[in-house]
């Protein structure tokens, strides 16, 4: 028996399973899978209606949240890591508007679906683990220079975590605060 009353065969396996070759760049994409995991959950029950909406005491939606998320992850990766102008050239399709507005909050994204976010969401992931599944550790430890500072990949994997994790809250806060209204 578990001490939380719950039989053997309720038992969960926590555990992160290398994605790569390289089991140690596997281990921190597996983490990346994890915390999408936990975005997806949390997005759970959040309707097309809720997406745009800016409750009172917040300065994003939904929506700005979850496109913010996709851009910032492609542009670490794409323009950090594989040292291309910008995500948004790379990718214009996805990745149509700019991260902030002239007064420096997140753009506003209206008009989208949830379908069309998680499009946005599951194609970018796509395109970090096609890119970072080959890699070996000492490439993924090896700082790229960039004109402000130099940046490791290992860097940027925990710098989404968190980037993430940090925005996957907010939007748990504007989900209860729409859901309470």
């Amino acid at each position: 028996m578990l001490g939380d009353g719950g039989s053997v065969s309720d038992r969960q396996l926590l555990t992160l399973e290398p994605m790569a070759g390289d089991p140690e760049v596997g281990r921190w994409l597996a983490a990346m899978e994890d915390c999408r995991r936990d975005t997806l959950r949390e997005i759970d029950g959040v309707t097309d209606a809720m997406l745009d909406v800016v409750p009172a005491g917040s300065d994003n939606s939904i929506a700005a949240l979850l496109y913010h998320i996709a851009l910032i992850e492609a542009d670490w990766l794409l323009a950090d890591v594989f040292l291309l102008e910008d995500a948004r050239s790379a990718e214009p399709a996805l990745l149509p508007f700019v991260d902030r507005d002239v007064d420096g909050h997140l753009t506003t994204v209206e008009g989208g679906s949830l379908a069309e976010h998680l499009a946005r969401l599951t194609a970018i992931r796509s395109i970090l683990l096609d890119r970072l599944r080959p890699m070996p550790a000492s490439d993924f430890h090896f700082p790229r220079r960039r004109e402000r500072y130099d940046v490791a990949p290992d860097w940027v994997v925990h710098h989404l975590l968190q980037h993430e994790a940090e925005h996957r809250s907010e939007i748990a806060r504007i989900k209860r605060d729409l859901l309470r209204a």
